[in-house]
């Protein structure tokens, strides 16, 4: 059996967080969570807190507890949120804040 967590909205661009989801992507849980612990990135905070939820929902839905692995790890486009910025004689710039939807899958390394 496979669970799954998704993270939507955040607040972070989906190309910085798919050089921290790379990272993870077929590593143990517990070894996953070590190397999201030491990224300076910003992402990995969040994508810890995915993994850790996604290690949760396959302990507390399917009874898996040994041995967990991050079979799927990807990061998808979220909607982008639209700012302006005043700039010099009275025009704007837009500015463009993206925000990402986070999705780890973990399982059993048999069922793979």
């Amino acid at each position: 059996m496979q669970a799954k967590a998704v993270a939507k909205y955040i607040r972070v661009t989906p190309r910085k967080a798919r050089q921290v989801a790379d990272l993870i992507r077929g590593k143990e849980v517990e070894e996953a969570l070590k190397v999201l612990n030491f990224c300076p990135k910003a992402a990995a905070k969040t994508l810890s807190k995915v993994v850790k939820s996604a290690a949760h929902n396959a302990e507390h839905n399917y009874n898996l507890k040994d041995k967990l692995f991050v079979t799927a790890a990807y990061v998808d486009q979220g909607p982008t949120l639209k700012r302006f910025r005043p700039r010099a004689m009275g025009r704007a710039s837009s500015i463009h804040k993206k925000t990402s939807h986070i999705t780890v899958v973990v399982g059993n390394r048999e069922e793979v």
